[in-house]
């Protein structure tokens, strides 16, 4: 039988928000922070709150971009989570509302089977503060897992699904196993277990809890 788990990214398979660390060398990370954080708590549009966050990372260089998302500091658990979930059975994903600068290499280090993320557009190596995907929106990540539970032939009960904020809501309507990872209340509520410490593989027992 198929099974799938799927993971956010940002301060879920990551520690901390990528769009953060690439505010930090303009000086803007603060500002950047305080958008991200009305996002994840579900009081701003996902989709205007991305246009307006990398917007402001117009002029940063590409390279420094790949740099920096080359040497996020992962989640505590994350690689032995990854191993011990395909070791049970699953296909692990990464949706992201961020950039697959950070999630390509992050997920190919964690041996995740796939990511879904969205791209900072650049002109000539520079970032132009634009930003595209189909991870873009509030409600993607629910539009995204019922295509890849289709493709995988794997039912709402053999889906487990983690993350910690607010754009996290629309694909847990289509998973049995709902966690909240050291998340915002928006997705406590939506959520059928909480994990309230940094370490991932905890997700491991709430799998082994399941029995199946």
């Amino acid at each position: 039988m198929a099974k799938l788990a799927v993971f956010d990214f940002d301060s879920t398979l990551m520690d901390g928000e990528t769009i953060d660390f690439l505010a930090k060398p303009l000086g803007l990370e603060e500002q950047v922070a305080a958008i991200t954080k009305r996002a994840m708590d579900g009081e701003l549009d996902f989709f205007k709150s991305l246009v307006a966050r990398v917007a402001l990372l117009e002029g940063l260089e590409k390279s420094k971009v790949d740099e920096i998302c080359s040497n996020l500091p992962m989640m505590p658990g994350a690689s032995e989570t990854i191993a011990g979930l395909k070791s049970r059975g699953y296909r692990v994903v990464c949706f992201s509302g961020g950039f697959r600068n950070a999630t390509q290499p992050a997920c190919k280090k964690l041996g995740i089977d796939a990511d879904f993320a969205n791209f900072l557009h650049d002109e000539e190596g520079i970032l132009s503060g634009r930003v595209g995907g189909e991870m873009m929106y509030s409600d993607a990540k629910g539009d995204m897992i019922q295509r890849v539970q289709n493709l995988l032939g794997v039912s709402q009960e053999d889906t487990v699904v983690v993350g910690d904020g607010a754009n996290d809501l629309s694909m847990f309507k289509y998973a049995s196993t709902k966690i909240a990872f050291c998340a915002k209340d928006v997705l406590k509520q939506a959520s059928t277990h909480t994990i309230d410490t940094k370490d991932l593989t905890k997700v491991l027992d709430i799998v082994d809890s399941l029995g199946n």
